[in-house]
């Protein structure tokens, strides 16, 4: 199993801990950390997050973290996690 990141994920994801960082880095950190360790476990919990609202395919869908929504495609034929961006709930 893989897990892959989208050029667009990694954007907003950069663009959004800038503007946590400025609030206050330690929680900006914390959230990283622990959106880090949800990523990582997409995998064995897939299916138990719902079809996306975003994308209309059984394949895609969304993980919600701390007020953001993370839509991830499933490719079963390769065993391939994709994570396309995330965006503010």
């Amino acid at each position: 199993m893989q897990i892959l990141c989208t050029d667009l994920f990694e954007k907003q994801l950069q663009d959004i801990l800038q503007e946590l960082a400025k609030e206050d880095f330690d929680a900006t950190k914390n959230f990283k950390i622990y959106l880090d360790t949800v990523i990582i476990n997409i995998p064995t919990k897939a299916q138990k997050y719902k079809q996306s609202v975003y994308f209309n395919d059984e394949n895609i869908k969304d993980l919600e973290h701390q007020g953001f929504v993370i839509p991830f495609f499933i490719d079963k034929a390769s065993e391939t996690y994709l994570v396309l961006g995330i965006v503010e709930k």
